[in-house]
């Protein structure tokens, strides 16, 4: 992995602290905006404008309001996630924009069209996901990817952090490519915490 700059948080403590706790599993009104580096992720997602983008377990939308930018007036983002009570805050935010936020779970048929999206991205969710629910989503992502399309998947490292999940729940970078069945291409270094994983929409080799 590459290097990073960190992002701090207004006290100027790590991170990475316990006061982030709330991270860990069940993300309901929480954020990891300040945890992620994300100048490292927007920098490794190498985003155009006129592009279609899908934030998928997007919750406050931060990232989908960065992808907003960069796909400029061309492009579209859809914002995507299980909680209706953040998505209805989303869509007043986003009014005017090109965002398009809806309720909805990646891990099924979330009714977007198919081979409609240059890029799929989430950010600390998957670790969350049943046997099953994997399953969906690989085969939802696939639906979804154009075919020249990546998806960016941004994950807790798999070793002992002050917060996150058990470490059986976490996935390391070999065993996402794993459960993904989608050719690894770039590994980036996302905060002190997380990692950054982009696949090509191609069969592993």
């Amino acid at each position: 992995m590459r290097g990073r700059d960190r992002e701090m948080s207004d006290d100027s403590q790590s991170p990475c602290d316990a006061r982030q706790a709330g991270l860990a599993h069940h993300h309901r009104g929480k954020s990891s905006e300040h945890l992620v580096d994300k100048p490292a992720i927007l920098a490794a997602l190498d985003i155009e404008a006129g592009q279609t983008v899908l934030d998928a377990g997007c919750g406050t939308g931060y990232m989908a309001k960065e992808f907003s930018a960069l796909v400029g007036p061309a492009g579209q983002v859809h914002a995507l996630d299980p909680d209706e009570v953040g998505i209805e805050r989303l869509r007043r935010e986003a009014e005017g924009t090109n965002i398009s936020a809806r309720v909805g779970d990646i891990t099924a048929d979330t009714g977007l069209p198919a081979a409609a999206f240059d890029l799929v991205y989430l950010s600390n969710v998957v670790h969350g996901f049943s046997p099953d629910r994997m399953e969906g989503f690989a085969a939802e992502v696939r639906r979804l990817l154009a075919p020249a399309g990546r998806l960016a998947i941004v994950e807790i490292v798999k070793r002992a952090t002050p917060v996150g999940p058990p470490l059986e729940m976490r996935l390391s970078p070999e065993e996402l490519t794993a459960a993904m069945g989608l050719r690894p291409a770039t590994l980036v270094d996302a905060g002190p915490c997380f990692y950054l994983q982009v696949f090509e929409n191609a069969p592993i080799a």
